[in-house]
């Protein structure tokens, strides 16, 4: 705390952040990139992270726009803020990008994750995965004697707890699409 008692850097949308733009502590970020929908530009934008040793901690890639050819590229990435500028004004760069968005600094934004996780096990454990997923407001999508497939949308934090709670009981597999994030409002 500082003499005017506001937690520095307690924002990112603050009017009084007060935090370091040069500071080595890591953030996540969310980006959003529009390009064409054509081959080689997702394996360009990907060269630009491992080329440079940048860490993608989640990727999500669709067409969005299919009369004029564009695709949305949502990046989940860590880094200090120096080289979160530096991938956006390098992201920008590329020929085939036609806008780049960071969502954390924008303002307000949505971002969700589908999973699919597979708990096995039988008897007290199965009858404890379905009341914890009732809770987390997850779907069966698949039933065997032997297991259960569960659906479930949410925050990443919201599957990791999932995965957490379920781990006990028999999470056996997981696959998870990755972060869709759009900014609210106009």
């Amino acid at each position: 705390m500082n003499a005017l008692n506001i937690a520095q850097g307690a924002s990112s949308h603050s009017a009084y952040d007060l935090r370091d733009p040069n500071a080595q502590i890591e953030e996540r970020h969310t980006l959003a990139v529009l390009v064409d929908n054509e081959s080689g530009v997702l394996a360009r934008v990907i060269g630009l992270f491992s080329g440079r040793g940048y860490n993608i901690d989640s990727l999500t890639v669709a067409e969005t726009d299919h009369a004029g050819h564009l695709s949305r590229i949502t990046i989940v990435t860590r880094g200090t803020p120096s080289v979160i500028e530096q991938i956006k004004a390098q992201l920008g760069r590329i020929v085939p990008v036609h806008q780049v968005n960071d969502l954390t600094v924008e303002g307000p934004f949505v971002e969700r994750e589908l999973g699919l996780f597979k708990v096995c096990g039988t008897g007290d454990k199965r009858v404890e995965a379905l009341r914890i997923a009732d809770i987390y407001r997850a779907k069966v999508v698949d039933s065997t004697l032997e297991s259960f497939v569960f659906e479930i949308t949410g925050s990443p934090e919201k599957l990791d707890a999932f995965a957490d709670m379920m781990r006990p009981l028999g999470l056996c597999d997981q696959a998870r699409t990755g972060v869709a994030a759009l900014a609210r409002g106009a």
